[in-house]
Parts: C-alpha cells; sequence; structure tokens
C-alpha cells in the first residue's frame, strides 16, 4: 500500500520524460520552435475534449461494473427466493390454472433448451391468458404455506437492491398481496362467487408474475450457473413428478 504513491510519481514522472522526447524529435523533423509550438498548442486545446471523453467512458464504465454486480447480488437473491417459495409456489398455482396441461408443457425446461426456446416460452406465458378457477381447491394448505413464509417475504421487501429489479419487485408485492387476501379470510367455505373471483385474480396475477420471472431466472442459470440449471431442471416445479437423481 505505501509504495503505490511512488509508483504513481515514477508513472508521471516517465510520462513527463517520454512527452520531452516526443516534442524534441518534432522539433529535430520539422526544425523550427514555430511549427512544433503550434503543434503543442494544437495538442493543448484538444485537451479538455480529451479529458471529457475520457472521463465519461470512464463514469460509463464504472456504471456498467456497478449495474452488473448489483445484478449478480439480485440474482442471488432471486436464487433464494425460488429455493425457498418461489418453486413450490409455482407448483401450487399451477394447479389452480385451467387446462393446465398446456402449460406445463410450454415450461417443461430441458437441458436442451436455448435462447429461442425460453423467448418461445416467454411469448407464450405474455400472449395466453390463463383462467383460475380455485373453487375446488384447497386454499387453506395454499394459506398455511404462504403465511408461514410471510417473514421471508417482508426481509425480501425491505431489501433496498431490489428496487432495482422492477419486475421482481412486482412479483413480491402480487405474492404478498395474495398472502394478505389469504390470511384476512379464516374460511374459505360457501364464498360468495364475487369473492372466490376475487381470489381468482389474485392468483392470476401471482402466477403470471412468477411464471415469467421463474422463466427469466431459468435462462440466467442455463447462461451463468450450468450445474445449478442441471438441478433446477431436475426439480422443474411444472413437471408431474420431479426427481433430482441423475439417470
Amino acid at each position: 500500500m505505501k509504495n503505490r504513491p511512488t509508483s504513481k510519481r515514477i508513472v508521471l514522472i516517465m510520462l513527463a520524460i517520454l512527452s520531452v522526447v516526443l516534442y524534441g524529435a518534432d522539433y529535430r523533423i520539422l526544425g523550427t520552435v514555430r511549427d512544433t509550438l503550434s503543434s503543442f498548442l494544437g495538442n493543448l486545446a484538444f485537451l479538455p475534449i480529451y479529458v471529457i471523453f475520457v472521463t465519461l467512458m470512464i463514469e460509463q464504465t464504472m456504471k456498467e461494473r456497478e449495474r452488473q454486480t448489483i445484478m449478480r447480488k439480485l440474482n442471488m437473491v432471486i436464487g433464494v427466493f425460488f429455493s425457498e417459495v418461489g418453486n413450490r409456489l409455482l407448483k401450487e398455482l399451477s394447479g389452480y390454472v385451467v387446462m393446465g396441461a398446456d402449460l406445463r408443457r410450454e415450461l417443461h425446461v430441458t437441458p436442451q433448451w436455448h435462447d429461442e426456446d425460453f423467448q418461445r416460452a416467454l411469448d407464450y406465458l405474455r400472449s395466453h391468458d390463463p383462467a383460475i378457477d380455485s373453487s375446488g381447491r384447497d386454499k387453506e394448505h395454499l394459506k398455511a404455506f404462504l403465511t408461514s413464509r410471510r417473514g421471508f417475504l417482508v426481509g425480501l421487501l425491505e431489501n433496498q437492491n431490489l428496487m432495482e429489479h422492477e419486475q421482481f419487485t412486482d412479483l413480491l408485492w402480487a405474492v404478498f398481496h395474495l398472502v394478505e387476501e389469504l390470511d384476512a379470510r379464516e374460511s374459505f367455505d360457501a364464498m360468495s362467487k364475487a369473492d372466490t373471483e376475487h381470489i381468482n385474480g389474485d392468483i392470476k396475477r401471482a402466477f403470471g408474475y412468477l411464471s415469467r420471472e421463474w422463466l427469466a431466472y431459468m435462462k440466467h442459470l442455463k447462461q451463468d450457473y450450468p450445474y445449478l440449471f442441471s438441478l433446477a431442471v431436475r426439480l422443474n416445479p411444472m413437471v408431474d413428478n420431479p426427481d433430482p437423481r441423475v439417470y
């Protein structure tokens, strides 16, 4: 650490000497002080432009590196979310989707998937308007699971870095709202049609955000962490009987 100022001074001195040598060579070639001085003043005139250009380039590079660092941290948080809540919740909510077989087929991610496969599945999710039917489902089971994870979800919402990821923040709010709606009801017996439709809408919103973010997360694992992607494929919540074993 103590050698750094000395090293910087050596570099500055060497650069100054190099500049003098170059201008000396320029003088010997052109043979006049006037031409050398003109060249020096021309370079000096452009110095502010050089400084602005270099400053902007360095600033842009630092911002990009900072953004990449934040995204790596966010992807770690997203990974924890899917490990603790997201994967199981996606499996639970997919059972509320009418004609869920088509959805499961579209989201049956395999090790052979490429960018175009992820894009095709994402286009399907964006264009598909799933019908939700919660009338014959065990909402008490879903309520118990989500309320048991309430503290975890609140902790994620308190993470200021998540403000950099708008879609994931929307997902958290949608899931948290579903928790609040389910927890506010002491019983799901004899629900009115309007109340059932309201819960269906909350489930639909949470499922839409969740499925799209899960797909983006799987694509991220495929690109950056193949070993994690391998396990995630084997534990795909959209598969009827996921098996972690390798055959």
